[in-house]
């Protein structure tokens, strides 16, 4: 393997070249990176091996997936991607050419979203890790939304579909190899766009689905000091995870508690509904789940009128809630 600093001058070099408003790249002590008058959005956001990916997962896809899953918490602010910090774990038996594939994840993302990888570390962990950190801007002229802001009355959507990525982790588990099938989890998405746009169009609290839509949902209710109410049968389930599960009960849990989507589950008045569709365009559907009542926690209805679990994934405990 190579020495730290090989291995860290390696890695750079994978990486796109850093936007005009960074002045002292990756390779310093610290990167510097000019004011710009707007305030801006950080989070931090980790993957471990055992924990959010398994040795199944290309070295490419966990690149993929680490920086993915940090925008996305900045897609659910309605952020405008600005730089990327990445501290890399590597336990004893990683190869350099493992970390080079990691890097080109990285780099592809980075790339495709316009993100500048500014900075990072390389150590030694018990486990592969990448810990990524990324600062987003408020738009100009615009407005970036928090998950405090739901009020009595208004209505709970979500962009595009669920269940997606965890049907993709029951094919990878199953054996699949399909390129289609598996890249919910090796290629995932974040709405930094559609985060924008419904910001824009008024969303008053939005979140990010990565523990699962339910366990998504309590926390907006809890910052917001609201109940949130779900209609299960409303919920706009992936085609995948109809055709992973056992029957539509068991297709609908994906789409409640599976995590990892990295859609967006927003609130709003009744009266921006269709502004904030529109605001999206055709290629993104915009669906109505919910609503936002006087009380607390969140209520997930099956069409019956049976209470579902929420369910979720617990970081601390590694496992699902439910």
């Amino acid at each position: 393997m190579r020495s730290e600093f090989d291995l860290i001058a390696a890695l750079v070099e994978r990486l796109p070249p850093p936007a005009d408003g960074i002045r002292v790249p990756s390779g310093d002590d610290a990167a510097v990176v000019e004011a710009r008058g707007r305030a801006t959005a950080t989070t931090v956001d980790a993957v471990v091996e055992g924990v959010h990916f398994t040795p199944a997962f290309p070295r490419r896809a966990v690149g993929r997936k680490a920086l993915a899953a940090a925008l996305s918490d900045l897609a659910a602010m309605g952020a405008e991607p600005g730089e990327a910090y990445v501290a890399l774990g590597v336990p004893e038996g990683v190869e350099d050419a493992d970390l080079l594939e990691l890097a080109d994840g990285l780099a592809e993302v980075a790339g495709r979203e316009g993100v500048s990888v500014a900075g990072g570390d390389v150590t030694r962990a018990p486990a592969l890790t990448l810990a990524v950190t990324c600062v987003g801007l408020e738009p100009p002229g615009g407005r970036l939304v928090s998950r405090g802001g739901a009020s009595v009355g208004e209505v709970v959507v979500v962009t595009g579909e669920l269940g997606g990525a965890a049907a993709a982790l029951l094919a990878l588990e199953a054996g699949s190899s399909e390129e289609s099938e598996l890249a919910p989890q090796f290629d995932p998405r974040p709405r930094l766009e559609a985060g924008r746009a419904l910001a824009a169009a008024g969303v008053t609290a939005m979140i990010d689905v990565s523990d699962g839509a339910g366990a998504d949902a309590v926390h907006i209710a809890a910052a917001s000091g609201v109940r949130i109410e779900i209609e299960a049968a409303r919920l706009p389930v992936a085609a995948a995870a109809r055709e992973r599960s056992s029957g539509a009960e068991a297709a609908i849990a994906l789409a409640i508690s599976g995590g990892e989507d990295y859609e967006l589950l927003a609130t709003l008045s009744p009266d921006r509904l269709e502004a904030a569709s529109e605001a999206l365009g055709p290629g993104t559907q915009l669906s109505e789940v919910g609503r936002v009542m006087e009380g607390e926690g969140v209520t997930v209805l099956a069409a019956d009128g049976r209470e579902l679990e929420p369910g979720g994934f617990d970081h601390m405990r590694g496992s699902r809630s439910g």
